[in-house]
Parts: structure tokens; sequence; C-alpha cells
């Protein structure tokens, strides 16, 4: 069997349910894709997300594994039983090569803004894009990995990032995705940044991004979990992820910030973000601010 041979799974949902399929999606599939309707002017001076609409969430299984028809039923249960809580559609299944999936959505992918400087510039459309002054330009292909910049979580955290990251500190990037994140902050000035991603996949895309914008020098691209990181503290740290995740990790980030250092919470719908701060706030944190977009929010904290 073919090496590059996946399974896709979606299911289309409201923006509530877009967590807790996620949560599930991670769980049992490999990676999750979170595609929502975006409307973006070709030089991306315009970026819109229509509310109240319809998401389409996606994993992936590869075929060679084993335990594929396994991981598939478990996926299904989870969507029919999530399905009776929230408006989850059916799961949908296909096969499908890497390299199909990976160029299907290009042409609808444009160059877009986030924040006051960044510009997210995908790779395949390099030569159509002249810099402006202050520009801080990513080139990306997210590949079979979350963070395109068009989500609201991970715009929210460009944006922070945007204006904590400062020359010379150190940044850690949990669940670095397509590494938009690390790529950002290594392009605002940090002199260190480690990413961090548990999916192999991901990872790879990540280095390759990281590569491919020659910030190899400053992002160190990990796969695995956040123990990898040993003892090492940061000034920042950016974790795009659930709050599932966040609920059970933030005892590992405080051990990984240094004193006065900041960390962006993201992924969080602003429904729950109460939940989260009372288990912040139980531990020592202290909460700093809340950026909201749409019915996503980035909680800022400290130690």
């Amino acid at each position: 069997m073919n090496e590059d041979q996946w399974l896709e799974l979606s299911t289309l949902v409201e923006p509530e349910a877009v967590e807790s399929v996620s949560a599930a999606f991670a769980e049992h599939g490999q990676g999750v894709a979170i595609e929502q309707v975006v409307e973006s002017s070709r030089d991306g001076d315009v970026v819109n997300l229509p509310a109240d609409t319809p998401v389409l969430v996606k994993t992936y299984l590869p075929l060679a594994d084993p335990s594929v028809e396994e991981r598939r039923q478990q996926l299904e249960k989870a969507v029919w039983a999530l399905g009776k809580l929230r408006q989850v559609g059916a799961l949908q299944v296909r096969a499908l090569r890497e390299s199909d999936w990976a160029n299907a959505w290009k042409e609808h992918f444009f160059v877009h803004r986030v924040g006051q400087r960044t510009v997210i510039v995908p790779s395949w459309r390099e030569a159509e894009y002249a810099p402006q002054a202050g520009d801080v330009v990513l080139l990306l292909d997210p590949g079979m990995a979350f963070g395109t910049g068009l989500h609201p979580t991970t715009r929210l955290c460009l944006q922070a990032a945007e204006e904590l990251v400062t020359p010379g500190c150190s940044v850690l990037d949990v669940g670095a995705g397509s590494g938009i994140l690390s790529i950002a902050a290594a392009r605002l000035g940090a002199k260190r940044v480690v990413a961090v991603e548990i999916e192999p996949v991901a990872a790879r895309v990540c280095e390759d991004n990281v590569a491919r914008n020659g910030a190899a020098d400053v992002v160190a691209v990990r796969s695995g979990t956040l123990d990898a990181t040993e003892s090492e503290k940061f000034d920042i740290i950016l974790a795009n992820i659930t709050i599932a995740t966040l609920l059970g990790l933030h005892p590992q980030l405080a051990t990984h910030l240094k004193p006065g250092g900041v960390a962006v919470l993201s992924g969080v719908l602003a429904e729950r973000a109460d939940e989260l701060l009372t288990a912040l706030r139980g531990a020592g944190w202290r909460h700093e601010g809340t950026d909201q977009e749409q019915d996503w929010v980035a909680l800022r904290v400290r130690r």
C-alpha cells in the first residue's frame, strides 16, 4: 500500500461545536484541519469571516496504519454522540493521496494581512506579492497541518505576537502546526523559538516552512510532547490548542515560563473562557487581558 494514501474524515458543524469535534478528531485522528468560509480580497487587504456559518472540521488517517478501521469507528462514534448535543453532521469519509489533498485547495488561498504588519503569503503566490515597508512576511504552505492564519484562533495569536515579541526574546510555540506562529516570532525579532508539535506529519510541515522562511537558525522544531523541552524557560509562550489540552497542560506551561513572562492561550470559545480562567487563577496565574474575534478568545496570562 502506498504510504501517501489517506482517509479524510470530515463533518460540517455549527461554530460552537468546533472545539469539541476538534478535540475528538485530535484524540483519534492524525492532525485537525478547520475550514471556514472566508471572504478575502485578492491582495489580502480585506478579510472577513462571516459569523454563524457552518465550519468544516477534518482529520486524516493513514491507510497504512493497521488500526485505521478501529480509529475510523471511534471517530464515527464520537461524531454521532456529539451530534446529539450540537449541530454536527454525519461523518464523511473519502480516500485520497497526500499530494492530491495538498494541492486541491490552493487556488482559493490568497495573500492576507493579520494585525498591523504581518502578511501571510502562500508559498506558491510569492511572485504575486510585492512587500510594503514594515511588512512582516511569512511564506507558508500549511500542507496537512493547522495554521493558515485565516482561523480566528491563529489570527488572535499573531496579533498578540506583534505586540509582545521584542528583539532578543525567547518564545515557546506549543502545538506549532504549520509553524506560522514560530516563524512570525522569528520575523518579529525573537532570538530563540522552540516549536513543539505532537503530530509527526505537522512537525514535518513545520520544519519545511521554517526552512522556507530562512528561520532555521532561530526556530528549533521538536516533534513530540512538551516534555521534549526539558527545563527550558521562555519569555513568551504561544499555545493555540484546545481548551481540554490547556486545562491539563497549564501546570507544565508554568514551568517553562520565565518570571514575568506572558502566555497567550488561544483555541478557546468565549463561552468557556471563564472555565479556563478559574482553573488558571486557582493555579496561580494572573489574567491580564482577553482578545476576541467572533466566538473565539485568546487569554493573556502571567505567573
